[in-house]
């Protein structure tokens, strides 16, 4: 089981007298630097020509360009997008850095994965909140938190797990807890759980259902009713009180489908797909495929996100959407 710590386990004391750089100011940057602030901290945005410039100032920031963020600052933490990271990093931040610094970041994957590689007299950390930037900000002002993972990569300093302790603190991860784990676990779970159920299996399988039913004759507004929009109705009860939870309080008729169908459909064969899709994460192959991608003008990105807009059950989606009292 992972090591969880609470408010009565971090402390701010880490943070005391530092500058925190923030590093991207989207949506885990404007949430995160908010957070850090009410919380007391002192924060800088740095942010590359034309990214949210004006936002971070209008915020009430001060803003400036990465290098000049870096040398103004003892705690980094990097949080643009992940293959935009290592050309930031080489060209932005390592001319910059300075003995002792703390490099944060959000996501293991550019250290996991040997794309940024920091000189061994700096702390690495990571403090990764298990929430996207408005729910996590929404959470802080409304006294609570959301969950966070925190990892240190490079302990050279001897307080890189307290520097991540009381970021995380800042976030407000505390309040809901603070969850200890490494680089490789979090992005291998990460990406796995992002391919696998969270933004790859749930929507082929909602696409996959769909078709099933349009295909048998069932008319597109039905199909989307069941395989799509009442799917929040489930998950809501999934994330408030557990499978289990939701179990109990379905229908008897629809607890025996999913108890003698669910397995039917999640069988040998795709537990086995799903190992090899685990397989590739941890050996790289993933990684490498998308570093190719980018490398090459993501080809397969965009034509796959192509097909995927142009899917049949998204007109039907906007229609019905449309109708919904909001």
């Amino acid at each position: 089981m992972a090591t969880v710590y609470t408010d009565a386990d971090a402390s701010l004391e880490a943070l005391k007298g530092k500058t925190v750089a923030i590093l991207g100011y989207g949506s885990q940057g404007h949430a995160q630097a908010l957070n850090l602030r009410d919380s007391g901290v002192e924060v800088i945005i740095g942010v590359r020509p034309g990214f949210s410039w004006e936002r971070a100032a209008s915020d009430g920031f001060p803003v400036m360009s990465i290098p000049d963020a870096v040398q103004n600052a003892e705690v980094l933490m990097l949080l643009i997008n992940d293959e935009a990271q290592p050309a930031v990093y080489a060209e932005q931040i390592a001319p910059a850095l300075r003995e002792g610094h703390t490099l944060g970041f959000a996501h293991g994957f550019n250290i996991h994965f040997g794309q940024i590689v920091p000189p061994e007299w700096v702390d690495v950390i990571m403090v990764s909140p298990k929430a996207v930037g408005p729910q996590l900000r929404r959470l802080f002002v409304a006294g609570q938190g959301a969950p966070c993972l925190i990892a240190v990569h490079q302990d050279y300093t001897g307080t890189a797990k307290a520097t991540a302790l009381a970021y995380a603190k800042a976030l407000g991860g505390t309040r809901a807890g603070v969850y200890e784990t490494t680089f490789a676990e979090e992005c291998e779970a990460d990406l796995f759980g992002e391919q696998v159920v969270l933004c790859g299996g749930v929507p082929a399988l909602i696409r996959a259902a769909f078709e099933t039913l349009v295909e048998a004759g069932y008319t597109p507004e039905v199909a989307y009713f069941e395989c799509l929009h009442e799917l929040k109705l489930i998950t809501d009860l999934i994330y408030e009180s557990g499978i289990s939870g939701m179990e109990s309080v379905i229908s008897d008729t629809a607890h025996y489908g999913a108890l003698t169908r669910g397995p039917r459909l999640i069988d040998a064969h795709v537990r086995e797909t799903m190992r090899a899709i685990l397989h590739e994460i941890r050996t790289g192959q993933f990684a490498r495929e998308w570093l190719l991608e980018n490398a090459v003008g993501r080809p397969v990105y965009q034509t796959l996100t192509r097909q995927s807009e142009a899917h049949p059950i998204e007109p039907v989606g906007r229609q019905v959407r449309a109708r919904l009292v909001r």
